[in-house]
């Protein structure tokens, strides 16, 4: 009895193991559709204001007048002046020598004017009509002289005023009222940031990528989320030997004076745009020893099953990769679960995807 109850037993188990259910795993798919397809070049980079500028002293003395540490001037205004007695007095010295040359110079003309016919008549000689041309001649150098020392006067008396090029707000100052300073001693720091620049280097192989013009994005750190449109203003045509890359400058305006120098910036620089191409989640592309591929889903009757296919990638962005070969439209692509594949293993669709899906940003290509 009990070989036949163990015979029994042996066929009931066989029967359990034919009607188990086959294992069939769990993916989700993308169904390929041709779609657009940005190329952008993310680039960390500082806000810059296009507006700044230390001020320095041109002559020499004591600091009388100061602006105030935060005070909005306007372009030409004085925002320092250095005691201007020396200066003013060398001013008055240099206009009496004028007046002295002046005079000097209007004697030795009109005794010109006059000697000239008495010579043509040879009323007086060569000798003597030389002399007062000599004369003559004498007082008008001494009166461009004086009307140069003149000038020169004034300009050092000018400069006893430090005024700013252009408007903005007081920064810095690096010196306090009483202090004496001499020429090229910095006074203040004048800032204007209702326009800013944000500076970044491209590394040297997108070279022939960007040109003036090229649409950006930019991001702040300190205001997250907050993404700008702007145009590359300037692009350097020099590379950096120390990096490898080549300075762009993105202007951009700044009424309210929210974005500070030295903020730290996040460009999105547009490098291409790709019409009509396949594209999947970088995450969904594997190496191995055949190269880079793709799990394909192939409907054979009433079976989903799994199919490698070897592709060639492009460009990437924003946790997603452009396929230039090896799928085409239409086909159905695993996106989610491809590590648990091999070729030929059953598959059941969960979630379905059509021309874009969703980007899986933390899991990169491997051949990146």
């Amino acid at each position: 009895m009990s070989g036949c109850n163990g015979a029994d037993g042996a066929s009931g188990q066989n029967a359990v193991n034919e009607g188990a259910p086959e294992r069939r795993i769990q993916v989700e798919t993308l169904i390929l559709e041709p779609v657009e397809f940005q190329d952008v070049i993310e680039l960390t980079g500082s806000v810059k204001a296009s507006d700044d500028a230390t001020l320095s002293a041109q002559a020499a003395g004591s600091v009388i007048a100061l602006a105030e540490l935060g005070e909005y001037v306007r372009a030409g205004q004085v925002v320092a002046q250095l005691d201007p007695s020396i200066a003013q007095a060398a001013v008055e010295q240099a206009e009496a020598m004028v007046e002295a040359a002046q005079a000097q110079y209007d004697l030795a003309e009109d005794s010109y004017k006059r000697q000239e016919p008495l010579y043509r008549d040879s009323i007086i000689s060569a000798i003597e009509f030389e002399n007062v041309r000599a004369q003559f001649n004498q007082a008008k150098a001494q009166l461009s002289q004086a009307k140069a020392a003149q000038v020169q006067a004034r300009e050092q008396l000018a400069n006893t005023r430090v005024t700013t090029p252009f408007a903005g707000m007081v920064e810095e100052r690096f010196v306090e009222r009483g202090e004496q300073v001499v020429p090229g001693t910095p006074i203040v720091r004048v800032v204007n940031t209702s326009r800013v620049k944000i500076t970044a280097g491209v590394p040297e192989r997108y070279a022939r990528d960007i040109e003036l013009g090229t649409p950006v994005e930019v991001s702040f750190q300190a205001y997250a989320g907050d993404r700008r449109p702007g145009r590359v203003s300037f692009v350097g045509s020099a590379v950096n030997p120390s990096n490898r890359t080549f300075p762009i400058e993105v202007e951009m305006e700044n009424p309210d004076r929210t974005l500070k120098p030295q903020m730290v910036a996040r460009l999105f620089v547009t490098r291409e745009k790709l019409e009509n191409v396949l594209v999947v989640p970088r995450a969904t592309v594997m190496r191995d020893e055949n190269g880079m591929g793709v799990y394909v889903v192939e409907r054979r009757g009433d079976k989903a099953v799994a199919t490698r296919r070897n592709v060639v990638t492009g460009s990437s962005y924003g946790g997603n990769v452009v396929l230039i070969s090896g799928v085409e439209s239409g086909d159905e692509v695993v996106i989610v679960g491809q590590n648990n594949l091999t070729q030929g293993d059953e598959v059941q669709v969960s979630r379905q995807y059509e021309g874009r899906a969703p980007s899986l940003e933390n899991e990169p290509l491997a051949s990146r």
